[in-house]
């Protein structure tokens, strides 16, 4: 890989496919959050116009839930072993003041992901386990009716307070994309980061893709 990554003047960081994945991820997840907040209060029911007024997004919404778990689990299968908390991401949390002042001369190396994004990766898995359980329980005219109302009445609870959790998870993650650490978006919409953006933000996996000793 080193050689194709000096060629190019990139980084290599999603492939097409992983790109594929990841925006479907968010397209369905935009689509899930606008319909769950109509269906929480009705100042957001407007959104519902987004999957065709409110019979369709009734009905869509947790055949479109299905679909975003079926493709975040491929890419939790994916990335697991890369968000394995390490030493290196405890210490360099340790030091959130020197993140937040751009003092990262001050930071230890990490790899591919901060532990920020290790955390957001795992809290990802138990919000979506959480979603979809609940939201079968919650799944008229399919399963609904083979719990009680009580087990109904937690599953609601639990589905709203898993979505809010994920939704502050992923505003967050945005934000950090495009706002925080500039260039991050790229990686998903090229693919490639530069040369002196790994370096700066994940050295060790910078080395490790490209075979440098610096």
């Amino acid at each position: 890989m080193s050689s194709t990554v000096i060629k190019s003047g990139e980084v290599p960081r999603y492939n097409a496919n992983e790109r594929v994945t990841h925006w479907i991820v968010a397209i369905t997840f935009l689509l899930l959050a606008a319909s769950g907040l109509a269906f929480f209060h009705p100042a957001f029911w407007f959104l519902t116009s987004l999957l065709g007024g409110g019979v369709w997004a009734r009905i869509l919404h947790p055949f479109i839930g299905v679909v975003m778990f079926v493709f975040f689990a491929l890419m939790a299968m994916r990335y697991w072993k890369e968000n394995v908390i390490q030493p290196y991401d405890r210490e360099w949390k340790k030091r959130l003041s020197d993140v937040i002042n751009n003092r990262d001369h001050n930071l230890p190396e990490i790899d591919k992901y901060n532990i920020g994004q290790k955390q957001l990766f795992w809290t990802m898995i138990i919000t979506m386990v959480l979603l979809l359980v609940s939201g079968v329980m919650l799944w008229r005219p399919y399963f609904a009716d083979a719990f009680s109302i009580t087990l109904i009445r937690v599953a609601a609870v639990v589905h709203a307070a898993s979505a809010f959790v994920l939704i502050v998870g992923i505003v967050v993650h945005i934000y950090s994309a495009i706002f925080w650490v500039r260039g991050s978006l790229r990686a998903m919409t090229r693919g490639t980061v530069t040369h002196a953006w790994a370096k700066h933000h994940h050295p060790l996996w910078y080395r490790r893709v490209t075979g440098s000793t610096k």
